[in-house]
Parts: structure tokens; C-alpha cells; sequence
């Protein structure tokens, strides 16, 4: 039986995601894991779709908008505090940040992050302004 868990915000980031994100790593289970993720103010995520892995994603704060693509279908949607959205496997997707503030959310990866590997570049309809993990 696993422990009981518990984890605090880290200050520093532990992690720079294939996407181009400040990575703060949170909690793991078989099943999942927890991060947070930063994009700064006015930046341009990489492209990106997963190999294996699906996401939730939870908009704590900032603004922005996220391109989405899977198979035939393909959208852009706001992104602002309280939103969910999905990260279905095999969709490739791209954001951005409002200029005003970073955009900050949690996601949470099924099943757990396997490594940098599991994301591969793809084409997104904005020029990513920064670098790839």
C-alpha cells in the first residue's frame, strides 16, 4: 500500500517541459502524476504531441489561448483562471501567454510522465519564442 503523500509548491524550477514550460514537479501515483507548469508573460509555447501520455489541465492564473489538433479536427481556445481542458493522446497543441502576467496551471499526466522523450516536435500555427526542454 502506498504512503500517504504529501508536497509543497516548490520555489525553483525542476524542470524545463519539451514545450518550452517551467516545470514545479508535484505528486506521483501508478496512475498519474501532478506538476505545475509557468509560460511567461507574451510567450510562445513549442508545438507539441505525446507519444504515450494524456493530460488534464487546470488554469490557476493568467491569461491565454491554446491551439488544439487531432486527426480532422483542430481549434484554438481561451485559456483563464478556473478552465479545465483535455490533452487527448496523440494531439498535438501549442500556447501562448497574454503579455500582462505568466500563464500558470497544473496538469496532471495519464499515466505518469514518462521522460523528455515522450514529446515530439510538431508544427503549431505561432512562432514558439522560447527554447525546447
Amino acid at each position: 500500500m502506498p504512503a500517504f503523500a504529501i508536497k509543497p509548491l516548490g520555489a525553483d524550477v525542476d524542470a524545463t517541459a519539451p514545450d518550452g514550460t517551467a516545470v514545479r514537479l508535484l505528486l506521483s501515483l501508478k496512475g498519474g502524476s501532478m506538476a505545475h507548469f509557468e509560460l511567461p508573460a507574451g510567450a510562445v509555447s513549442r508545438a507539441v504531441a505525446h507519444r504515450t501520455v494524456e493530460e488534464i489541465w487546470y488554469v490557476l492564473s493568467g491569461e491565454g489561448e491554446i491551439w488544439r489538433a487531432l486527426g480532422d479536427r483542430a481549434g484554438i481556445a481561451t485559456m483563464r483562471p478556473g478552465l479545465s481542458l483535455t490533452i487527448p493522446l496523440g494531439t498535438a497543441f501549442q500556447f501562448r501567454a497574454a503579455p500582462r502576467e505568466p500563464l500558470r496551471f497544473l496538469a496532471i499526466t495519464m499515466p505518469p510522465w514518462p521522460g523528455m522523450d515522450e514529446a515530439y516536435a510538431v508544427e503549431g500555427p505561432w512562432a514558439p519564442t522560447i527554447p525546447a526542454g
